[in-house]
């Protein structure tokens, strides 16, 4: 299993260092583990699967969005 550091996890997801950790406190993202005393990483298929789970649901929201070409307006 390969472990990721901050810096990587928030090159991955485009998330500022302060928002991945919100996240996590709020149950939106993977908790870290302890690499050593003073270290955390993240499993990288952890981040993986939270990117993937992410980006079906933005598909499948923008899927279900009632189409501009309607003549409708939002």
């Amino acid at each position: 299993m390969k472990l990721l550091r901050i810096d990587s996890v928030c090159e991955l997801t485009g998330l500022s260092r302060s928002s991945v950790y919100k996240q996590m406190r709020e149950g939106d993202f993977p908790k870290s583990i302890f690499i050593t005393k003073g270290a955390k990483g993240w499993p990288e298929t952890a981040v993986s699967d939270w990117i993937n789970t992410r980006a079906t649901r933005s598909v499948s929201h923008a899927n279900q969005c009632p189409s501009s070409e309607s003549g409708e307006s939002l």
